[in-house]
């Protein structure tokens, strides 16, 4: 009987999934849309149909053209989480989702050059609104275990929609006339509708409206997500969790929320959200996913089919990689994925680089293309298993609760601004150099990953609370204990064998010295 009685639990269970994972999962599409965008503007700019209806764009006027919607992006998003603070996460993604909408019809009716910039501009408005949000909202409905396989959904479906979008622009360039092209931006329209529609359905984050000092609600809204009871007294009613929150219990638009992150006590948290959301785009993925038939063909891939070919088959395997890292994003370490990926993704454009620089790649002889097309198929596939995944996360879990929604806007606008210069300067760049771009980006994934192995400490298995209880680089640990080493042998020197009393490190079952 019992055995009876617990596989009935189990298939209850696997029929019935948490509704913290749905609402997850639902508010998930903005990740979808935006990696739908990325794998389908490329290839658009290139078709025929697009060409002789709209224009045939230059090098400079394709990367202002396809990078415009980033530098539209970060004009609203450091606005996006003062507006979250005051009207509710929710709500600025709707906004955001009705500014995506709107421009993604524009851009499917566009008529000119200029009304698609237009509709560009649109959709970029939106996702500025919606992007930081919607991984604020996961992060604050996130049960701790869970979190990062949670946080991970948005970037897992970013790759899905890269996927679909290189592969709706391979079957959709054979249609007759002007549908080639407007029938992508007709279904980022549709989707955009049904984010919207989402935002109705979804209970409002538990911990922004303990901000409001609507604990009722908030205990009830963790409840429609299926927390445990002992999870929502351990997080939600904990000391650490109401002083965390406590700081906007009047709910104000100002530029103090601002102030705020950058005093004293938050500044080092604050910069390190910045670095990491800035900094992971200029290893050069968003170069390579935008222009992936360009990139294929310049390694040797021709004609035109097969270069879009090979960009749908690394959208595929970018999300087949995306599903186990996902399912295995609470079990790595955030410091694990980090160091492993930035090894690998400064090594494959370090050595793609040197391929074209010493002419190895357009010989007919040796297998140099080959290599090449290779590491690019790897770098996605690290990107999307490592940086990809814990940069979003990351940047939201260390913020404490009343400057969350602030600081992860303000690291979302560099992110788009950085995402906007890869973008523009990458098609520009290729058409001077081959080898320049790879070695630029190669330089900057190496600095990022000195910089974050100097300075990001461990958050895994930690709720959003305790993580803010001790927060410091571990490189204050590293250099701590080598002076402690030091300390101890010329005592031991002047005094004889003495008993240890080095102290353990923070992380190891030990206090360490908070930084302030």
């Amino acid at each position: 009987m019992a055995i009876i009685a617990n596989s009935t639990h189990l298939l209850h269970s696997i029929r019935r999934p948490k509704k913290y994972f749905l609402a997850a999962l639902y508010i998930s599409i903005g990740g979808f849309l935006n990696g739908y965008d990325t794998g389908s503007i490329g290839s658009i700019t290139e078709m025929p149909s697009f060409q002789s209806s709209i224009a045939t764009l230059s090098p400079t006027m394709r990367g202002l053209t396809v990078s415009f919607l980033m530098l539209a992006g970060a004009i609203p998003s450091p606005f996006a989480g003062l507006l979250a603070d005051k009207f509710g996460h929710l709500r600025i993604v709707l906004a955001g989702a009705v500014f995506f909408t709107a421009g993604a019809a524009l851009e499917a009716s566009a008529l000119n050059l200029a009304m698609l910039l237009i509709g560009r501009s649109l959709v970029g408005i939106g996702e500025g609104l919606y992007l930081g949000n919607l991984n604020v909202y996961i992060c604050e409905i996130a049960p701790r275990s869970r979190r990062g396989q949670l946080m991970a959904l948005p970037q897992g479906l970013v790759t899905l929609g890269i996927c679909c979008g290189y592969f709706t622009c391979y079957g959709t360039i054979r249609l007759p006339g002007e549908m080639a092209w407007r029938l992508p931006f007709l279904i980022q329209a549709v989707g955009g509708a049904l984010m919207a529609l989402t935002c109705f359905l979804l209970p409002e984050s538990p911990r922004w409206l303990m901000s409001r000092n609507r604990i009722e609600t908030a205990v009830h809204n963790m409840s429609l997500l299926d927390f445990d009871h002992d999870e929502i007294q351990q997080d939600l009613m904990s000391p650490s969790a109401e002083e965390g929150t406590g700081a906007l219990a009047q709910p104000q638009l100002s530029w103090r929320s601002v102030r705020d992150i950058f005093r004293k006590k938050y500044r080092f948290r604050t910069m390190l959200a910045l670095f990491i959301l800035g900094m992971v785009q200029l290893c050069g993925i968003d170069g390579l996913l935008y222009y992936a038939p360009t990139i294929f063909a310049q390694a040797g891939l021709s004609p035109e089919t097969a270069s879009f070919v090979a960009s749908g088959v690394s959208g595929i395997l970018m999300f087949a990689i995306s599903v186990p890292a996902l399912l295995l994003a609470d079990h790595w370490g955030r410091r694990t994925l980090v160091i492993w990926g930035g090894i690998s993704l400064a090594g494959c454009m370090t050595i793609i680089g040197s391929l074209y620089a010493s002419n190895s790649v357009l010989s007919d002889r040796g297998a140099g293309r080959w290599i090449v097309i290779v590491l690019i198929f790897v770098f996605a596939l690290t990107y999307c298993a490592t940086w990809g995944i814990v940069g979003k996360i990351y940047a939201s879990e260390i913020q404490p609760g009343h400057n969350r929604a602030t600081a992860n806007a303000l690291a979302q606008a560099l992110n788009f601004f950085t995402n906007f210069l890869t973008a523009f300067i990458t098609p520009i760049f290729l058409a001077r150099s081959s080898s320049g771009p790879y070695f630029l980006f190669a330089a900057l994934s190496a600095f990022t990953l000195g910089i974050l192995w100097m300075y990001m400490p461990e958050t895994r298995g930690r709720s959003l609370e305790a993580i803010q209880e001790v927060f410091h680089p571990p490189a204050q640990d590293f250099f701590a204990k080598l002076l402690a080493k030091r300390s101890l042998r010329r005592r031991a020197g002047k005094s004889g064998p003495a008993q240890s009393h080095e102290p353990v490190l923070h992380g190891q079952g030990t206090t360490s010295i908070e930084l302030q």
